[in-house]
């Protein structure tokens, strides 16, 4: 259901798009329209996230024919896809990177909806772009503040600040900047399953932003979680994204990769922590689509002098120009 509420999205966003499904459900045409865009509105499918579908939104936005605002309504945070806090902390920031910017660049989160019913409502606006810049971005740089969000809705607020101090006490032995907001959401906007999670973004010098997220079990499914440990839980899976390192965090690699690869015929240049099993399968994609390959060279910790083995992406871009923007 989740799928085909994808391609319904898909659907609303372009013109003239021929989508066909066999009776069964196994073999899917699709012959792809032009991106129109506009105001529009999609009730995701609460079997996942919003940020499932955000993310190919996030893809296709700058290049429509109309600025696209859309409000997406479902489950806003849950355990399987990019929740829309991360997806706001770390992909809008990367999107400003390839010159995609202004004031109407934004994801504002209205209500949270947490699985197994959702109820969460967002909205997400981007403004449109003629060509994407290249980008060089191979020095991360250091770490210099932690930021993030304990979210709780329909359970005591209590649970964000324990959620918050345990999360402190392992990242306060390395950096006293840290500052994690408690979102506790009351009544309508709060959905209509009750859950709570932390989502935590670290940034660096040269603006490099790496993320990690936690959200407690569904209502009904699985052991009940204690905040404290999720805490704590979350602040371990961001370091550990730390050490990964790279320019763009795991959950980004194919979001840069493609605006790379639709950029001007330049030279871009990204520097990324171990690729992730999706962002392969992702750079096939890429070949196969665009008949693009990227240049890949690994370097050693020891080059890097700190976490794991980082990869050097450089790629030249095809020169992919926005169609339905009129040249003035």
């Amino acid at each position: 259901d989740f799928e085909a509420s994808f391609i319904r999205l898909i659907d609303k966003v372009t013109n003239g798009s021929r989508i066909e499904i066999n009776q069964t459900g196994t073999t899917l045409y699709y012959q792809p329209g032009l991106l129109y865009g506009g105001s529009l509105e999609h009730d995701c499918s609460p079997s996942r996230g919003i940020g499932y579908y955000l993310e190919s939104l996030l893809c296709l936005a700058p290049f429509m024919k109309h600025p696209l605002k859309i409000v997406l309504r479902g489950v806003t945070n849950d355990q399987v896809d990019p929740s829309v806090d991360v997806l706001k902390a770390t992909a809008l920031p990367l999107l400003k990177k390839f010159g995609i910017d202004g004031e109407s660049l934004e994801i504002k989160i209205n209500r949270r909806g947490m699985p197994p019913k959702g109820g969460g409502e967002i909205l997400f606006a981007c403004p449109v772009r003629k060509v994407l810049q290249p980008v060089q971005f191979t020095d991360p740089g250091k770490i210099k503040r932690i930021r993030g969000t304990a979210y709780s809705v329909r359970v005591s607020p209590q649970m964000a600040n324990r959620m918050v101090e345990s999360a402190r006490s392992i990242l306060n032995k390395f950096l006293p900047d840290i500052y994690i907001y408690t979102d506790h959401m009351k009544g309508v906007s709060s959905g209509k399953s009750p859950g709570f999670g932390m989502c935590l973004t670290a940034e660096t010098i040269n603006g490099t932003i790496l993320s990690a997220e936690l959200a407690s079990n569904p209502q009904g499914q699985g052991a009940a979680v204690l905040p404290e440990e999720l805490g704590q839980n979350c602040a371990k899976l961001l370091l550990e994204e730390i050490y990964r390192g790279g320019c763009v965090d795991s959950t980004n690699q194919s979001l840069a990769l493609l605006l790379m690869t639709l950029g001007q015929r330049d030279v871009s240049k990204v520097l990324l922590g171990p690729l992730s099993p999706y962002t392969i399968e992702f750079l096939r994609h890429l070949r196969s689509f665009f008949q693009i390959m990227f240049k890949i060279e690994t370097k050693t910790a020891e080059e890097e002098h700190a976490g794991g083995e980082k990869v050097l992406m450089t790629c030249v871009g095809i020169g992919f120009c926005n169609l339905s923007k009129t040249i003035r």
